[in-house]
């Protein structure tokens, strides 16, 4: 769509009403009319008996701009007078009967919480310089990059002056330089589209094309994305098309009707959340939805969105009990409708920005979650791989002395790592609701737990898969997170806080540097398993492979120690004859090791050892991991 200057037309009616806009908030939502001296109010409520615009512009007069009812409900009003910065709202009479004062739906910014008012914003006036980083973005296959993603939520990353919200630019500024030099690729921002309660810490919105003003304005956004841009940073947003919040000015019987939501409670309630669900067969809806998450990518340059609650949307029965729901057509319990915009969101998306990314954060075994849409997929770029997380920190947590019991976990996820492309995330769930830190999850001392994460980082990194830390893991922030208050800083001033923070960004940097730990995650050229069923001495290493490149494949060969005891002379076969220098060992002093290491190059022997004919004969530091670069004698490739 086009932003006219008139009403809106009917061709991008006709693509509003069908489901097919891709930038409806051109056409809706308040937008300055420089021609005419004005401001255009546009608002969809098609069950509405009448509406009118009120704000700061007018004394909040109701009779002052009514609005014209045009073809499907689409009501438009001209306003001199409005200035940037003006709070206004609809006054939307219903069907019936009822006068509910509403925000735009399609507003760009709105008035700081408890206010609820949308206000009159230009999006104009802000000079990118992030021309370098988007070509380079462009030529670049996700799959292909490293991807180490930091997830934050803003206001409580480090508070701003006075203990209050930071504004985007201040964090940006803060943020950037630090992401750089903790060897992390990307941003994700827990939501930040409007939202009334800070409890729901951004996941219950009420505004999708509103950045929240808790951090400034859209500019200062715009200022956030294009400063980590400078520094090589991507950003990826938190978007949530599940469900929204029945706050009276938000989407909530908007026009008297249930607009936006299903009209049968069954089909139009999230009981375990208390919300509303999207009605994901009104093309209007779909509309609406798509729009939002391609504003955010155009308008914003955002590299990517992270969609909330998938499975939510997938079931229809997700969190309720039998008989609250409604059965699709065939009796189960898939929801067709949402299958579907997910498909269409996905294709457009990713059609009109081709080097963008979508990621689900999907926690069941619905298939083909990263397939594309024309294969019979959803098509998302990356889909978040629970089960790795849960599997993982359960085995953390468990006493080294019965892991052996368990070392399943550990392994199974190579059973279907290469089913969908996947990250692995350790997010900000799994910190709260007396779950307990990252750091505290871990099983033993002081010390133990400080090696046992250090060594479970190492292995999320060097598993196929892309990475994603939560805010605070990086150096072993030991209370759960607390979404009124910042990080506790302060453990920097702490040996083994401070040795963590080294280990993260030297981990960080070492997979950046090695094509072989993130080029192919997604088959299993790029993995082999040298030791897999040890489970007696709870250890287990692999090979991790480049593509080719100038004839040459690089290869990181990555060993496990996940128990207290050293491991002397642990031999492991090798596909060939070769040198191996290690690179990095979590249990090196800097980082606060016990510093076993291995630091003479280790040349392979012809002894055989499993089902290899020749073997190495490394040392595993206790609780520990080490990464060693294998270089291949050139004759003894075949081997």
């Amino acid at each position: 769509m086009e932003e006219k200057g008139g009403l809106v037309p009917v061709d991008d009616l006709y693509l509003f009403n069908t489901g097919k806009a891709q930038k409806a908030y051109l056409a809706f939502g308040c937008h300055h009319l420089p021609e005419k001296g004005c401001h255009r109010f546009c608002v969809w409520a098609p069950g509405a008996a009448s509406v009118s615009v009120v704000g700061d512009f007018n004394g909040w007069d109701e009779t002052s701009h009514p609005m014209q009812r045009g073809e499907g409900g689409v009501y438009t009003a001209f306003v001199q007078g409005a200035k940037n910065g003006d709070n206004y709202k609809y006054l939307v009479e219903g069907c019936d009967g009822v006068k509910r004062y509403k925000a735009d739906p399609f507003a760009f910014y709105s008035e700081l919480r408890p206010g609820n008012a949308s206000k009159v914003w230009s999006l104009a006036g802000y000079s990118w310089r992030d021309g370098t980083y988007l070509k380079k973005r462009r030529r670049r296959d996700p799959l292909r990059q490293p991807m180490a993603v930091y997830e934050v939520h803003l206001g409580s990353w480090r508070r701003g002056e006075g203990g209050g919200f930071p504004n985007y630019r201040e964090v940006a500024d803060q943020l950037a330089p630090y992401l750089k030099s903790m060897g992390f690729t990307h941003l994700e921002l827990m939501p930040i589209t409007e939202y009334p309660l800070d409890e729901s810490w951004g996941y219950q919105v009420t505004g999708y094309f509103s950045p929240t003003s808790r951090y400034g304005t859209p500019q200062d956004l715009m200022y956030l994305v294009d400063r980590m841009h400078q520094e090589g940073i991507g950003v990826i947003l938190d978007w949530v098309p599940a469900h929204f919040p029945k706050d009276a000015h938000g989407l909530a019987r908007f026009d008297g009707t249930c607009l936006y939501e299903h009209q049968n409670p069954l089909q139009g309630e999230q009981p375990q959340w208390g919300t509303l669900l999207y009605n994901y067969g009104r093309p209007e809806v779909q509309s609406f939805l798509i729009s939002s998450a391609n504003f955010f990518l155009e308008e914003y340059h955002i590299d990517g969105l992270r969609i909330d609650a998938v499975s939510s949307m997938l079931y229809l029965d997700f969190g309720k009990q039998p008989g609250q729901f409604v059965p699709n057509r065939d009796g189960g319990n898939v929801n067709y409708e949402a299958v579907a915009f997910l498909q269409a969101l996905n294709r457009t998306l990713l059609a009109l920005h081709p080097d963008a990314m979508t990621i689900a954060e999907e926690s069941t075994a619905f298939p083909r979650v990263t397939e594309s849409p024309e294969d019979g997929g959803l098509g998302f770029t990356f889909k978040w791989n629970m089960g790795f997380m849960h599997d993982t920190l359960d085995y953390v947590e468990m006493d080294p002395l019965f892991r052996r019991d368990h070392h399943g976990e550990m392994t199974f996820s190579m059973t279907y790592a290469f089913s969908e492309n996947y990250l692995l995330p350790y997010s900000h769930d799994e910190v709260v609701h007396g779950k307990r830190s990252m750091i505290d999850k871990c099983f033993g001392d002081y010390w133990q737990k400080f090696a046992t994460l250090r060594a479970l980082y190492a292995f999320q990194y060097a598993h196929p898969g892309k990475k994603l830390l939560f805010m605070g893991d990086e150096f072993a922030q030991f209370i759960e997170w607390d979404y009124g208050k910042e990080l506790d800083w302060f453990l920097h001033e702490y040996d083994s806080h401070s040795g963590m923070a080294r280990f993260v960004s030297r981990l960080g940097r070492v997979y950046q540097k090695y094509r072989a730990l993130y080029e192919i995650d997604d088959s299993w050229e790029g993995f082999q398993w040298l030791s897999v069923n040890d489970n007696q001495r709870s250890c287990l290493a692999f090979l991790r492979r480049s593509k080719p490149w100038r004839g040459k494949v690089q290869q990181v060969l990555c060993a496990f120690n996940f128990t207290p005891v050293v491991r002397s002379e642990y031999r492991l076969g090798m596909p060939c004859q070769g040198v191996l220098r290690e690179i990095l060992s979590s249990d090196d002093r800097r980082y606060g090791g016990s510093d076993v290491r291995n630091r003479e190059e280790i040349h392979t022997m012809f002894i055989p050892c499993g089902d290899f004919a020749a073997s190495a004969e490394i040392t595993l530091p206790p609780l520990g991991a080490a990464y060693f670069e294998f270089i291949p004698d050139e004759e003894n490739k075949d081997i």
